[in-house]
């Protein structure tokens, strides 16, 4: 790979044209306020200029932990994988996370997802204990999620229409 670049405020055009690597089309709005987040990292990789590929990280603070980094998102171009972009991109974004303080690094992934398992492996990724994810889906129309069938635990296929509690 012939760069890895570390976006931030300023770079919401570079990010928008590399939207194709994303799940969806990137929003100007989302990119700009993710971009401004100084707890917010998004590593593009170039390959003679073209976007190959990009991995996003969430620093994480907890008051009895300290901070940690929570890669978001790797994506490669399809037409660039099998090169080790992958596992560059996520070497960078941990490197990152030691330099910002970080204590740790995780991820989320897919069981079946055998090319995402075995990047973070190469990449110096190990195998926790096993945990559940569970999720809450807030707004349906923005991100239809995993949770968007099942948005109330106690009525399975019901949308709860209680107000929600004031705040404060």
């Amino acid at each position: 790979m012939e760069e890895i670049r570390l976006l931030g405020p300023g770079d919401s055009e570079t990010l928008m044209a590399a939207s194709h690597l994303f799940d969806s089309p990137a929003r100007p709005d989302a990119a700009i306020r993710f971009l401004a987040e100084p707890g917010h990292h998004l590593l593009l990789g170039l390959v003679d200029g073209v976007p190959a590929g990009f991995v996003s990280g969430v620093e994480m603070t907890h008051p009895d932990k300290g901070t940690e980094m929570f890669l978001y998102e790797l994506a490669v171009d399809p037409t660039f994988q099998r090169r080790g972009i992958g596992r560059a991109l996520t070497e960078a974004l941990a490197s990152l996370a030691q330099t910002r303080g970080c204590y740790g690094m995780f991820v989320l992934t897919d069981e079946g997802n055998a090319a995402a398992l075995a990047t973070y492996r190469r990449a110096g990724a190990g195998d926790p204990k096993r945990c559940a994810l569970l999720s809450w889906s807030f707004d349906r129309g923005a991100h239809p999620g995993p949770a968007a069938e099942d948005s109330n635990a106690s009525s399975p296929g019901k949308q709860d229409q209680r107000e929600p509690p004031p705040i404060g």
